[in-house]
């Protein structure tokens, strides 16, 4: 994953008749940031990402970002769900013949899990709540043994933890729950493939060491904001920034509520969030989210942007956002505000999908709201981007920090089961998160010696 150009010549000849969402064991091999950005037949090249024009953001600073679009289907959370499956099926914690795999969700990662557990020929049930958009429940059709949608939106996580305990009373045995929130697998790829695929960006820019200045990711289930520690080994001064929905501010101010940033879940701490090394809270206004979702989809949204100045190349990126991909760049632009930072400075993010998953949206927001017309992009372009402000964003001292892990008691020590003793770990024992990154090489042993045996 990390470096595509060891795959074979034959698995590449393999992959030029494939589509990238085909549900083929081939396309396992996509799995990585380096996928030529074509929907069929693509080989491996540099790593894909965009930087956001500062048309757009508003910002001094340069604010760069991954691009998930072109992962196997369209989403990089299929990473982190082969990161949890492969394990288990090596070790034989897994019975691909016996056991079907649970992939609870906030949307992307059961669509993730769903599709990987087809192209490795195990039986999934796939968890996300009823509010999610359409197409992901269109789309899951098509891969996943079961689907169940649970209530609520998603920030009801806690009703999805449910299903799964009602689940594991009901089959017992029958099933494993890859419950990505407390996955340190999810942490891991992250830390190990989306940390290396930033380094590289940032190698071939050139940019110097102390222009590396932030890494902003939403908290979702706490995996993406591994790289962010990655990165913070390589520059110990970057700014590691949680962002979240300023309609449930869980981490800003222990807040609830519902939210229409779709798949970064909510109302809880994930268990595998290094709190300890979050530097910020950054609080986003899901009606910027969807207004601007409208700016970059909507045709009188790119005509104005283009009159504006904004080259065509950028308007043709601007598919390549969801809308927890937009609420990923307010995050960035908070951050380089807040910071004030200076022309050379760099601030990551990730956009996670693209829009493929949410044009019924769009629909919706007419309906809602009425059309969209070139006044409206004015007042979205100068309003929700130009003039994104520092509010709502929160820099955490020691006992800030420390009073964001605590919250992890609730969720994971009364209601999940977790001890006490490790929660405390967590944040005393120096080599808790240091120490994960060191089994990468344990499992790629694993992964090896089973295919081996495969073979025989």
């Amino acid at each position: 994953m990390m470096h595509p150009e060891k795959i074979s010549d034959d698995i590449k000849a393999k992959l030029k008749e494939r589509g990238l969402w085909d549900v083929d064991p081939v396309n396992l091999y996509r799995i990585t940031w380096h996928n030529e950005p074509v929907e069929k037949g693509g080989e491996f090249k540099d790593v894909n990402f965009i930087e956001i024009p500062r048309e757009i953001t508003g910002t001094k600073a340069r604010v760069l970002a991954l691009v998930g679009k072109w992962f196997p289907c369209g989403v990089h959370k299929v990473g982190a769900t082969y990161s949890c499956l492969a394990p288990a099926l090596v070790t034989g914690n897994f019975d691909a013949a016996e056991q079907q795999a649970v992939w609870p969700s906030t949307g992307n990662y059961c669509r993730g899990g769903a599709y990987n557990s087809a192209l490795l020929g195990c039986k999934s049930i796939a968890i996300l709540p009823e509010n999610m958009s359409q197409e992901r429940f269109n789309w899951l059709k098509t891969v996943a043994g079961e689907i169940i949608a649970t209530p609520g939106c998603e920030s009801n996580v806690k009703e999805i933890f449910d299903k799964c305990h009602e689940l594991d009373e009901e089959r017992g045995k029958h099933i494993v729950i890859f419950n990505q929130f407390e996955q340190f697998e999810n942490y891991l790829w992250h830390y190990e493939v989306t940390g290396s695929a930033i380094l590289e960006v940032l190698s071939k820019l050139g940019v110097k060491p102390e222009n590396v200045r932030g890494y902003a990711s939403s908290t979702g289930s706490g995996g993406t904001l591994a790289a962010g520690d990655h990165l913070k080994d390589v520059y110990p001064n970057i700014k590691i920034g949680a962002g979240e929905a300023l309609q449930c501010p869980t981490l800003l101010r222990n807040g609830f509520g519902g939210h229409r940033i779709e798949g970064i879940g909510d109302k809880h701490v994930p268990w595998i969030h290094n709190v300890k090394n979050t530097d910020m809270v950054l609080s986003i206004d899901d009606q910027d989210c969807m207004d601007i979702f409208r700016l970059f989809n909507e045709p009188e949204g790119k005509e104005y942007l283009k009159s504006i100045g904004v080259k065509q190349s950028d308007i043709d990126n601007l598919a390549l956002f969801g809308i927890s991909g937009i609420g990923n760049m307010l995050s960035a632009i908070k951050m380089a505000k807040y910071y004030e930072m200076e022309e050379d400075d760099v601030v990551f993010t990730i956009l996670t999908d693209s829009s493929v998953m949410y044009t019924s949206r769009l629909a919706e927001l007419t309906e809602q709201q009425g059309p969209f017309s070139l006044m409206e992009a004015a007042r979205v372009h100068s309003g929700a981007l130009l003039h994104q402000g520092i509010d709502n964003a929160l820099e955490l001292g020691y006992y800030d920090r420390l009073r964001i892990h605590n919250l992890k008691y609730y969720t994971w020590v009364e209601q999940q089961g977790k001890t006490y003793e490790e929660l405390n770990r967590q944040w005393y024992d120096r080599n808790y998160w240091k120490d994960i990154p060191k089994l990468v090489p344990q499992i790629d042993a694993l992964i090896k010696e089973f295919n081996e045996e495969v073979k025989k």
